[in-house]
Protein backbone atom coordinates (compact mmCIF):
# COMPACT_ATOMS: atom_id res chain seq x y z
CA UNK A 1 0.00 0.00 0.00
CA UNK A 2 2.86 2.34 0.60
CA UNK A 3 4.32 1.78 -2.52
CA UNK A 4 1.63 2.22 -4.06
CA UNK A 5 1.12 5.47 -2.09
CA UNK A 6 4.41 6.56 -3.37
CA UNK A 7 3.80 5.80 -7.06
CA UNK A 8 0.59 7.84 -7.18
CA UNK A 9 2.10 10.63 -5.43
CA UNK A 10 4.92 10.56 -8.05
CA UNK A 11 2.88 10.33 -10.69
CA UNK A 12 0.54 13.26 -9.47
CA UNK A 13 3.35 15.43 -9.15
CA UNK A 14 5.06 14.81 -12.57
CA UNK A 15 1.70 15.57 -14.22
CA UNK A 16 1.49 19.18 -12.32
CA UNK A 17 5.00 19.49 -12.83
CA UNK A 18 4.31 19.38 -16.75
CA UNK A 19 1.23 21.35 -16.40
CA UNK A 20 3.13 24.17 -14.81
CA UNK A 21 5.59 26.92 -15.19
CA UNK A 22 8.10 27.90 -12.32
CA UNK A 23 9.90 30.65 -12.33
CA UNK A 24 12.49 32.18 -10.05
CA UNK A 25 12.13 36.92 -9.72
CA UNK A 26 15.12 38.76 -8.97
CA UNK A 27 14.81 42.64 -9.06
CA UNK A 28 17.70 45.33 -8.50
CA UNK A 29 16.13 48.79 -7.91
CA UNK A 30 17.15 52.01 -6.69
CA UNK A 31 15.01 55.48 -5.46
CA UNK A 32 15.33 58.79 -4.71
CA UNK A 33 13.34 62.29 -4.53
CA UNK A 34 14.50 64.92 -7.40
CA UNK A 35 12.16 67.71 -5.29
CA UNK A 36 9.40 68.16 -2.45
CA UNK A 37 6.92 64.76 -3.51
CA UNK A 38 8.69 64.01 -6.81
CA UNK A 39 10.32 60.77 -6.84
CA UNK A 40 12.43 59.04 -9.34
CA UNK A 41 12.54 55.13 -9.45
CA UNK A 42 15.12 52.51 -11.55
CA UNK A 43 14.50 49.17 -11.27
CA UNK A 44 16.35 45.83 -13.42
CA UNK A 45 13.90 42.84 -13.22
CA UNK A 46 15.34 39.31 -14.39
CA UNK A 47 12.93 36.43 -14.86
CA UNK A 48 14.67 33.07 -14.87
CA UNK A 49 12.75 29.68 -15.96
CA UNK A 50 13.70 25.47 -17.95
CA UNK A 51 15.68 27.88 -20.78
CA UNK A 52 17.88 29.87 -18.43
CA UNK A 53 16.82 34.00 -18.64
CA UNK A 54 13.36 34.15 -19.82
CA UNK A 55 12.44 37.61 -19.35
CA UNK A 56 14.49 40.97 -19.19
CA UNK A 57 13.86 44.29 -18.45
CA UNK A 58 15.20 47.64 -17.03
CA UNK A 59 12.57 49.96 -15.78
CA UNK A 60 12.47 53.88 -14.77
CA UNK A 61 9.93 55.58 -13.64
CA UNK A 62 8.58 58.85 -11.90
CA UNK A 63 6.06 59.21 -8.87
CA UNK A 64 4.44 62.15 -7.59
CA UNK A 65 2.80 62.32 -3.94
CA UNK A 66 -0.54 64.67 -4.39
CA UNK A 67 -1.06 63.71 -0.56
CA UNK A 68 -0.62 61.20 2.26
CA UNK A 69 -3.10 58.59 0.09
CA UNK A 70 -2.93 59.93 -3.53
CA UNK A 71 0.23 58.83 -5.75
CA UNK A 72 0.02 59.06 -9.38
CA UNK A 73 3.14 57.46 -11.80
CA UNK A 74 4.53 56.57 -14.52
CA UNK A 75 6.91 53.91 -16.15
CA UNK A 76 8.96 53.13 -19.12
CA UNK A 77 9.96 49.54 -19.58
CA UNK A 78 12.17 47.63 -22.02
CA UNK A 79 11.37 43.96 -22.39
CA UNK A 80 13.72 41.40 -23.72
CA UNK A 81 11.58 38.11 -24.13
CA UNK A 82 12.72 34.33 -25.01
CA UNK A 83 10.59 32.74 -27.33
CA UNK A 84 10.11 29.20 -28.03
CA UNK A 85 13.09 29.36 -30.70
CA UNK A 86 15.49 30.94 -28.37
CA UNK A 87 15.10 34.04 -29.83
CA UNK A 88 14.96 37.36 -27.56
CA UNK A 89 11.98 38.96 -28.60
CA UNK A 90 12.07 42.92 -27.94
CA UNK A 91 8.65 45.19 -27.07
CA UNK A 92 7.88 48.75 -25.13
CA UNK A 93 5.66 49.42 -22.58
CA UNK A 94 4.44 51.84 -20.56
CA UNK A 95 2.32 52.06 -17.02
CA UNK A 96 0.02 54.46 -16.04
CA UNK A 97 -0.32 54.15 -12.23
CA UNK A 98 -2.67 55.29 -9.46
CA UNK A 99 -1.87 54.21 -5.90
CA UNK A 100 -3.22 54.30 -2.59
CA UNK A 101 -2.16 53.61 0.56
CA UNK A 102 -3.94 53.73 4.43
CA UNK A 103 -2.73 52.78 7.71
CA UNK A 104 -5.26 51.17 9.87
CA UNK A 105 -3.51 50.22 13.62
CA UNK A 106 -0.88 48.17 12.64
CA UNK A 107 -1.90 47.25 9.00
CA UNK A 108 -1.12 49.36 5.80
CA UNK A 109 -3.88 48.64 2.99
CA UNK A 110 -3.28 49.36 -0.37
CA UNK A 111 -4.30 49.51 -3.53
CA UNK A 112 -3.06 50.29 -7.27
CA UNK A 113 -4.90 50.59 -10.30
CA UNK A 114 -2.72 50.57 -14.23
CA UNK A 115 -3.21 51.03 -17.72
CA UNK A 116 -0.38 49.43 -19.20
CA UNK A 117 0.54 50.87 -22.94
CA UNK A 118 2.67 48.00 -24.82
CA UNK A 119 3.98 48.88 -28.61
CA UNK A 120 6.75 48.27 -30.92
CA UNK A 121 6.25 44.36 -29.77
CA UNK A 122 8.02 42.45 -32.24
CA UNK A 123 7.14 39.20 -31.48
CA UNK A 124 4.73 37.08 -33.76
CA UNK A 125 1.23 35.48 -32.92
CA UNK A 126 -2.08 37.24 -32.31
CA UNK A 127 -2.14 35.35 -28.27
CA UNK A 128 -2.79 37.92 -25.32
CA UNK A 129 -0.09 38.14 -23.59
CA UNK A 130 -0.49 40.46 -20.22
CA UNK A 131 3.52 41.14 -19.80
CA UNK A 132 3.63 43.47 -23.62
CA UNK A 133 0.07 43.93 -24.51
CA UNK A 134 -2.51 46.45 -23.93
CA UNK A 135 -4.19 45.90 -20.65
CA UNK A 136 -5.94 47.41 -17.36
CA UNK A 137 -5.22 45.86 -13.78
CA UNK A 138 -6.13 46.32 -10.30
CA UNK A 139 -4.42 45.41 -7.17
CA UNK A 140 -5.23 44.81 -3.87
CA UNK A 141 -3.20 44.35 -0.81
CA UNK A 142 -2.17 44.59 2.82
CA UNK A 143 0.76 44.11 4.89
CA UNK A 144 0.97 44.29 8.78
CA UNK A 145 3.61 45.84 11.19
CA UNK A 146 4.62 42.71 13.95
CA UNK A 147 5.62 44.68 16.67
CA UNK A 148 9.53 43.86 17.76
CA UNK A 149 10.28 41.85 14.55
CA UNK A 150 12.25 42.66 11.13
CA UNK A 151 9.61 40.75 9.21
CA UNK A 152 6.59 42.91 7.58
CA UNK A 153 4.42 40.24 6.17
CA UNK A 154 2.28 41.10 2.83
CA UNK A 155 -0.15 39.36 0.94
CA UNK A 156 -1.92 41.29 -2.12
CA UNK A 157 -3.96 40.05 -5.22
CA UNK A 158 -4.08 41.39 -8.54
CA UNK A 159 -6.64 40.97 -11.75
CA UNK A 160 -5.71 41.54 -15.81
CA UNK A 161 -8.07 42.94 -17.44
CA UNK A 162 -7.71 42.20 -21.59
CA UNK A 163 -9.48 45.76 -23.04
CA UNK A 164 -9.14 44.53 -26.76
CA UNK A 165 -11.86 42.78 -28.99
CA UNK A 166 -11.65 38.91 -30.11
CA UNK A 167 -13.76 36.16 -29.85
CA UNK A 168 -14.04 35.98 -26.27
CA UNK A 169 -12.70 39.69 -25.11
CA UNK A 170 -12.73 42.10 -23.82
CA UNK A 171 -12.72 40.25 -20.36
CA UNK A 172 -10.68 39.15 -17.49
CA UNK A 173 -7.48 37.21 -18.25
CA UNK A 174 -5.20 36.66 -15.12
CA UNK A 175 -5.45 36.73 -11.22
CA UNK A 176 -2.38 36.74 -9.87
CA UNK A 177 -2.32 36.08 -5.98
CA UNK A 178 0.98 36.82 -3.76
CA UNK A 179 2.42 35.92 -0.29
CA UNK A 180 5.47 37.01 1.03
CA UNK A 181 7.24 39.41 3.52
CA UNK A 182 9.48 42.44 3.68
CA UNK A 183 12.84 42.80 5.91
CA UNK A 184 12.57 45.94 7.91
CA UNK A 185 16.40 46.29 8.10
CA UNK A 186 18.66 49.74 9.10
CA UNK A 187 19.51 52.02 6.21
CA UNK A 188 18.71 52.82 3.15
CA UNK A 189 18.24 48.67 2.63
CA UNK A 190 15.30 47.17 1.37
CA UNK A 191 14.71 43.58 1.14
CA UNK A 192 11.71 41.59 0.21
CA UNK A 193 10.87 37.98 -1.13
CA UNK A 194 7.53 36.46 -2.14
CA UNK A 195 5.66 33.33 -3.41
CA UNK A 196 3.38 34.37 -6.28
CA UNK A 197 1.04 32.48 -8.37
CA UNK A 198 -0.19 33.54 -11.92
CA UNK A 199 -3.62 31.65 -13.15
CA UNK A 200 -4.93 32.73 -16.81
CA UNK A 201 -8.48 32.54 -17.06
CA UNK A 202 -7.67 30.19 -20.08
CA UNK A 203 -9.13 26.47 -20.38
CA UNK A 204 -6.11 24.33 -20.02
CA UNK A 205 -3.87 27.26 -19.49
CA UNK A 206 -0.63 26.31 -17.17
CA UNK A 207 -0.64 28.67 -13.79
CA UNK A 208 2.96 29.61 -13.01
CA UNK A 209 4.35 29.75 -10.12
CA UNK A 210 7.46 32.46 -8.96
CA UNK A 211 10.08 32.85 -6.29
CA UNK A 212 10.18 36.48 -6.29
CA UNK A 213 13.81 38.04 -4.68
CA UNK A 214 14.28 41.84 -4.76
CA UNK A 215 17.11 44.57 -3.18
CA UNK A 216 16.25 47.93 -3.57
CA UNK A 217 18.63 50.97 -2.05
CA UNK A 218 17.33 54.20 -1.08
CA UNK A 219 18.97 57.69 -1.91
Amino acid sequence: MRKLIALLFIGITSIASAQDEFEVWTELGADGEIVNDLDWQVDLNTRFGDRGINTFFPQVGLEYKIDKLFRPSIEYRYILDQDEYGNFIGANRLNFNISMKDDVKRFTLAARFRYQYGFNALRSGDDFNPDFDRAFRGKFGAEYDINNSIFTPEASIEFFYNPQFGPSTPSFSKMRISLGTELELDGPHKVSFKYQLDDRFEYLAPSRHVISLSYGYKF
